[in-house]
């Protein structure tokens, strides 16, 4: 199976999301794949992003934020989505929005999945796992419970430790994932990472640019070894410093 590449890509507007885009068009010719996050302190959603980013790219998997969704009405996007070409979705949880006139509603992400499943079933459904929000079993379960509803594979909060990623590769063996790669180059990211996320770091990481080139060439390796796929989070890193050369 060959590896598919994603850079996760955030909509701060439609012009920066267009640098970025030429970016990946130009020097990552080997990228056909981002993925989107729903951020409602930015002016363009996840989908409006994605539908622009089709100019770039084959595959633009919005991200969708399960609250913004009544589970108990037809998923109200699907025919968005399929004028738009997009064929692909990731259901996360969301934040709570800072606007409280934002509507926003009681459902999870497995009650979105089924939804989605139910009334746009050509859709590829993603759904989230996180290895640092809770014990394992606990999370392995709710990630099953995602696959049960009809999600057809998984994408990964990122990782910084190859034996992390070896032990949930166990635990999730025969499910298709999106591994997920995210730089960490200073003191304070390290602590937001740990101290919001209850991320861990091997003893020898170091905030410094090689070290995350070096651990994003060896979790490609890993990944490709595998035949699964993988994401790229660069957050505010600058994209082609840190993957020149290894994507």
């Amino acid at each position: 199976m060959v590896t598919e590449i994603s850079i996760e890509l955030v909509p701060r507007s439609l012009e920066a999301l267009d640098a970025e885009l030429r970016l990946v068009r130009d020097r990552f010719p080997s990228v056909h794949t981002v993925n989107v996050p729903d951020l409602l302190r930015f002016p363009v959603r996840s989908w409006e992003a994605c539908r622009h980013a089709r100019r770039y790219v084959p595959t633009a998997i919005p991200h969708l934020r399960a609250m913004d969704f009544d589970a108990g009405k037809p998923f109200s996007l699907a025919a968005t989505l399929a004028e738009a070409g997009i064929r692909e979705v990731l259901v996360v949880s969301g934040d709570p929005p800072q606007d409280l006139a934002h509507r926003i509603y009681p459902t999870r992400p497995v009650e979105l999945i089924r939804r989605i499943k139910r009334d746009a079933p050509e859709l590829v459904v993603y759904a989230g796992f996180d290895p640092y929000r809770s014990g394992a079993r606990s999370e392995l379960e709710y990630a099953r419970a995602k696959l049960d509803a009809g999600a057809d594979a998984l994408f990964s909060q990122p990782f910084f430790d190859l034996r992390l990623m070896e032990v949930w590769a166990e635990l999730l063996a025969g499910v298709p994932i999106w591994w997920g790669v995210s730089p960490v180059l200073s003191d304070r990211t390290r602590r937001y990472w740990e101290t919001k996320n209850g991320a861990f770091f091997p003893a020898a990481f170091q905030p410094t640019l090689d070290w995350n080139r070096d651990f994003a060439a060896r979790a490609l390796a890993w990944v490709r070894a595998r035949g699964a796929n993988v994401y790229f989070m660069p957050i505010r890193a600058d994209l082609e410093r840190w993957l020149h050369g290894i994507v």
